[in-house]
């Protein structure tokens, strides 16, 4: 890996909407962007459950569709110095005795910060059936580890899905902007104890990558619309009601 410096930067523009009056006093939805410089090395990447497998077919397609581009990106960020946890929920036990695992579960606790009040308004999608698209209704632990195609660099990475071990690392390394992405926008990505909300909850600046994730949504179900369509809608609410989002593309640059 190259040797980062602190001027490495990454260039953020995070994204997100108000909802102000317009000329004639009408509420809108208005698409604000702020630019934020923040050094590399005080940047956290959160990947959260990119399993290897899924009960669902087309969330399993999409996974292994969208895993090497989450391995691009995360090379090219690892390389300017920021710092990545692999966070593939229920999948321990087969990282046990890996460094980047032990480097997590190993690291001195801190105490979490205060949980604050954040309003929680219902999601866009309904995804009350498992949200497959491809037919499958039987829920069950398909996952053993991480999708194959991400990388993970024992000598530097962390491995974990607890969230007392996440907030230590954030505090330990001086964390200014947790980045996250992975899988399903609608319920891990948000709901995880190292999720957006919880961060949030939490008060860690946080940011969702916005086309390096997916979410768990069937067509058949309200609001009627395209599987992209429901993740596109997932990740408005997101940025109206609980964090900014950013490009992949910021990462790399």
């Amino acid at each position: 890996m190259a040797t980062a410096t602190m001027a490495s930067l990454f260039r953020l523009h995070l994204r997100s909407q108000s909802l102000i009056p317009d000329a004639e006093g009408y509420a809108t939805w208005r698409t604000n962007t702020v630019e934020k410089q923040v050094p590399a090395t005080a940047t956290l990447i959160i990947i959260c459950d990119m399993w290897d497998h899924h009960w669902s077919r087309g969330a399993a397609e999409r996974v292994a569709r969208l895993a090497p581009r989450v391995n691009e990106v995360i090379d090219t960020a690892r390389e300017k110095g920021a710092w990545i946890i692999h966070a593939p929920s229920e999948t321990m036990d087969f990282y046990r005795d890996a460094p980047a695992r032990q480097r997590l579960a190993t690291l001195p606790r801190v105490d979490l910060p205060e949980i604050v009040d954040h309003a929680d308004p219902p999601l866009p999608v309904d995804a009350s059936d498992g949200g497959s698209d491809t037919g499958e209704t039987s829920w069950y632990k398909a996952w053993t580890r991480q999708h194959p195609a991400i990388h993970i660099d024992q000598e530097r990475d962390g491995i974990s899905d607890n969230a007392a071990e996440i907030f230590s690392f954030i505090r330990h390394h001086e964390i200014a902007q947790v980045l996250i992405l992975g899988v399903h926008t609608n319920m891990c990505v948000l709901n995880r104890p190292f999720g957006i909300k919880a961060l949030v909850r939490r008060g860690i600046p946080v940011a969702l990558v916005r086309d390096l994730t997916d979410a768990m949504y069937n067509p058949a179900r309200p609001p009627y619309v395209s599987h992209e369509e429901g993740t596109r809608l997932v990740i408005e609410y997101i940025e109206k009601f609980w964090c900014p989002t950013v490009a992949s593309s910021e990462l790399t640059q």
